[in-house]
């Protein structure tokens, strides 16, 4: 079959940072560590954060929920493996700092392949609901799997104000070193495309797009083939789409390929849209089809310094150090470990913070990365070349932000509008300056959250 993988559908600004997937790429999905102990966060996710529904010493199976809240937008979070809750204490969090978990003490946990899920061949989503798909989304806890970590239940719920229209899945992975969505679409083919199908019944959007980058070719021959043997899928098309970070940006690829933009503030079911990644259309499967919540999920780990680097599959709750640990240890001086990729990944201290569920990588850089990078990045005054602008996927002017932010003008950072910033980094990337852009920014919407608080009423 010969398939244009050219990717003509692109969007304004970005760039193209080395891509180091070829650390992982062509290693197929292995079990994770056969893991003593999770510690499942109890906020996995964006809305409200979970309730213990357990007490310390109480038995668990695997798959049984054990943190669950009554608000819309909050998912709840089930117990990957057999065991008893040894306590639920505050544990490291990427994004958090500190934040309650459950911990549990494996009875035994042996190591799988996910070989449980099977798709059946008289599976047709006509005989689900659109009610029956999105209960069963939320009793999964299913969220976004890209990193966000949105609830998916209420992306996908019918909305009368709201209705949606197209339905984009998202296969792009422009972070560099990541690719635990590329074998997920290349491993779980046909799953990926029955959560599709089960995603479009529930959302009512008449149009699929899944986007793929040019860059990887094997995965858009599989997906279109696939698509060939499913019934009803017509209005399902795999598009290609230009190799370019961000890409991945749900904005960015809703420009890309509808050249629409989402408002500054806005979601795209403002305009129609829905956007899901590959890993959780992947997960809607399993939960429709199969009932079974989401305990696990796959983890690339990567970099240098890594003695094996390959993509796992893995309790959610596995500690960082636990899963660095199965995959060789490190074999060079590592000086930066990553929650993610080079470019949006956040960087930890402590390796005993667990796996989320909007965890897809674990990057470890070497000292002698680090040590180029700050010998490359002395900062200078800003010249004013404008670099900055010509890559913002946003259409942001990153230095004026960044300086209200260093000079503590936060209204200007506001008027400026640092909400609608990504965090990208790619003003940072490009910067002959060397100026920090991307912290600036980060730091400022900090001080932004800060200062809100502070006002009454």
């Amino acid at each position: 079959m010969k398939v244009n993988v050219k990717g003509r559908f692109s969007f304004p600004g970005g760039i193209h940072p080395p891509e180091k997937k070829d650390l992982s790429r062509e290693v197929e999905i292995q079990p994770g560590p056969a893991v003593k102990e999770v510690a499942v966060m109890l906020s996995q996710h964006i809305g409200a954060v979970c309730q213990p529904l357990n007490r310390k010493g109480d038995a668990v199976q695997a798959g049984q929920k054990i943190g669950d809240c009554d608000a819309f937008v909050s998912a709840p979070v089930h117990s990957p493996i057999t065991g008893k809750v040894k306590e639920i204490a505050l544990r490291s969090h990427a994004v958090l700092g500190r934040s309650s978990a459950i911990v549990i003490e494996a009875f035994s946990y042996s190591p799988t392949r996910r070989s449980y899920f099977k798709l059946k061949d008289d599976f047709d989503e006509k005989n689900y609901s659109a009610g029956q798909i999105c209960e069963a989304v939320r009793q999964a806890g299913i969220v976004g799997m890209g990193g966000a970590g949105f609830p998916t239940r209420v992306k996908i719920e019918p909305n009368p104000q709201m209705p949606k229209e197209t339905l984009i899945i998202n296969g792009c992975e422009c972070e560099p070193y990541i690719t635990c969505d590329y074998r997920i679409m290349l491993e779980w083919t046909n799953q990926i495309i029955a959560g599709i199908k089960l995603a479009r019944k529930a959302s009512g959007c008449s149009q699929v797009f899944i986007a793929i980058e040019g860059n990887k070719p094997k995965a858009i021959e599989v997906m279109n083939r696939a698509l060939e043997s499913f019934a009803n899928s017509d209005s399902i098309k795999v598009i290609p789409v230009k190799t370019k970070y961000p890409q991945g940006g749900e904005r960015q690829l809703i420009k890309a390929i509808l050249k629409k933009d989402v408002p500054t503030g806005g979601i795209p079911p403002m305009i129609g849209v829905v956007v899901l990644n590959v890993a959780t259309a992947a997960a809607i499967a399993e939960a429709v089809i199969s009932d079974l919540p989401l305990t696990h999920r796959v983890v690339t780990v990567t970099g240098e310094a890594v003695a094996k680097p390959g993509n796992y599959y893995v309790p959610i709750g596995t500690s960082v150090e636990d899963l660095i640990e199965f995959c060789g240890g490190v074999t060079k001086k590592s000086a930066k470990v990553l929650l993610g990729g080079p470019m949006m990944g956040i960087a930890i201290a402590d390796l005993k913070t667990p796996i989320t569920k909007a965890t897809n990588a674990i990057t470890v850089l070497t000292k002698e990365q680090i040590g180029r990078a700050k010998f490359a990045r002395r900062q200078t005054a800003c010249i004013c070349c404008g670099r900055c602008l010509e890559v913002c996927p946003e259409n942001l002017n990153p230095t004026k932000i960044a300086h209200a932010v260093k000079y503590n003008f936060l209204d200007v950072a506001e008027s400026y509008y640092i909400s609608a910033c990504m965090e990208c980094g790619c003003c940072s990337y490009v910067c002959p300056a060397n100026i920090e852009l991307t912290g600036y920014i980060k730091t400022g919407k900090i001080f932004l959250a800060r200062q809100k608080k502070k006002i009454p009423g």
